[in-house]
């Protein structure tokens, strides 16, 4: 006998999960499949991001940052610390305790929510009547039927794989691996200069792996404004200590018993490298296999994404999907707001997702942060434009905190003086982008944002004065 539902949600990850609890917020019948087993075998709700991704990542990133704190910075405030060690097994353990604590608070939420909590692999087999038939297997045998009016497809993504490199998370590690090192590489090799690349290759860096990061785009960070790019090479490179080398052609990468052996074309030379460890981060796939797509037809493109509107509608009535598993960024909190959003559109409602005012971060030391155009983008477009930046190497609570590296940039419309673009580089600027995401929400200009007073000593006082900096009324530069 079948289980009857208004929606079922194919994937527990911060797009699904969030869809299902919204879902039943707005009076559905809901239930969300997912598959992911924590390393012990049991069911751990939050996909990707939470298991294996933005989470676990950020709690090894502050452990390895106060590691380098005590070692580097304690001394200028007058604390004498003597033989440090990191334990790295109690950073592990810390991790996946923080992983423990918010995946146990997903399943409380669906408990308060009323979401039927389903795991195994959810795949199509047809369609009865109004109803989608979804069919859920774990380890190959069949534990449940469900039939849906709706169907939300929030299958996430999955590393890319180097072309004929098997990945072990042994030697050759995807992100799963790189999160799970139970010591500290001498030699760390690192294929990719994106956002798990240069997280990572901190991490290890900080903790005294000698980081190699071999990236085949000759420019640093071609996503972000190249002011910015181009200070966090600088400080990566200078003051974290991370071997970036940009326009690197792989060639062949061999794996021995206990190192990797990487061949690879710089310049016009061949170079080779042999490292202990080798963490490949080239990007990610959407996870579209073991969906049944083709069963009922459901529209996938030529790259495996589903094919969707802008609403998230498939070519399938009553199918929607979202996330990293359709077209725009691969960002956890892109997916959790297209995820209330179809449930919104599900129950008649007219919500909207606008791409334009995503932020995006990198987490390293100092934080990457930016939310609309970048100046390359407003140039390419022809748009005339006005910018203003501020440094924070004045500003007193950076001081204070001992981190005044990085900077502010403002970018608006020269004639309306409209913000399109804030982009930065410094201490927790992945709280501070939020200020930029409101104001352009709001359709703000950069007059706006240098009436408002802001609090005194703060890091957002940087904001401040590159807005007041856009209008070539500075107050501290």
């Amino acid at each position: 006998m079948s289980q009857q539902f208004d929606v079922v949600v194919i994937g527990g990850g911060p797009g699904g999960y969030v869809a299902a609890i919204r879902a039943a917020q707005l009076g559905f019948n809901t239930a969300c499949v997912d598959l992911f087993k924590n390393p012990e075998g049991k069911p751990s709700l939050g996909g990707t991001c939470l298991n294996v991704g933005c989470i676990p990542s950020k709690a090894l990133l502050q452990s390895s940052e106060n590691f380098h704190a005590v070692q580097h910075d304690f001394a200028k405030h007058g604390i004498s610390v003597s033989g440090a060690k990191m334990d790295v097994g109690q950073m592990l353990a810390r991790k996946t305790d923080i992983i423990s604590k918010n995946a146990a608070g997903i399943s409380f939420l669906f408990k308060k929510n009323k979401v039927a909590n389903i795991h195994g692999l959810a795949s199509f087999k047809g369609r009865q009547g109004d109803k989608w038939l979804i069919e859920v297997t774990d380890n190959g045998a069949v534990v449940d039927t469900l039939e849906a009016v709706h169907v939300i497809v929030a299958t996430g993504s999955s590393p890319r794989a180097l072309p004929g490199l098997a990945t072990d998370n042994q030697l050759v590690l995807d992100n799963e691996g790189a999160l799970a090192l139970t010591a500290v590489p001498k030699r760390l090799g690192v294929i990719g200069a994106g956002v798990i690349g240069l997280e990572m290759g901190s991490v290890w860096k900080r903790l005294g792996a000698e980081v190699t990061i071999l990236e085949a785009m000759p420019t640093f960070l071609a996503a972000a404004d190249q002011q910015i790019a181009k200070e966090a090479f600088k400080t990566l490179t200078k003051d974290t200590g991370l071997d970036i080398k940009l326009g690197v052609k792989i060639g062949e990468i061999k794996t021995g018993k206990k190192s990797v052996t990487v061949n690879y074309e710089l310049n016009g030379e061949a170079v080779k490298a042999e490292f202990d460890k080798l963490i490949v981060s080239i990007g990610r796939v959407p996870n579209t296999q073991g969906l049944g797509a083709e069963v009922v037809g459901l529209q996938l493109d030529e790259r495996g994404f589903v094919a969707v509107d802008e609403h998230c509608r498939s070519n399938l009535p009553n199918v929607w999907a979202i996330g990293d598993v359709v077209r725009g960024p691969m960002l956890a909190h892109k997916a959790s707001e297209e995820g209330v959003a179809v449930a919104e559109r599900i129950a008649g409602q007219k919500p909207h997702v606008d791409f334009g005012v995503i932020p995006w971060v990198i987490y390293t030391s100092p934080e990457i942060a930016w939310v609309g155009k970048t100046e390359e983008q407003l140039k390419a477009e022809g748009v005339e434009y006005k910018k203003g930046t501020s440094g924070f190497g004045a500003n007193g609570r950076a001081l204070g905190l001992g981190q005044a590296q990085g900077m502010v940039k403002i970018l608006a419309d020269a004639k309306t003086d409209r913000i399109l673009g804030l982009h930065m580089i410094g201490p927790m600027v992945s709280e501070l982008v939020s200020e930029g995401v409101v104001s352009m929400e709001f359709k703000a200009a950069s007059e706006d944002l240098a009436r408002i007073i802001h609090a005194h000593p703060s890091l957002s006082e940087v904001i401040h004065e590159a807005a007041l900096a856009a209008d070539k009324r500075a107050l501290h530069g």
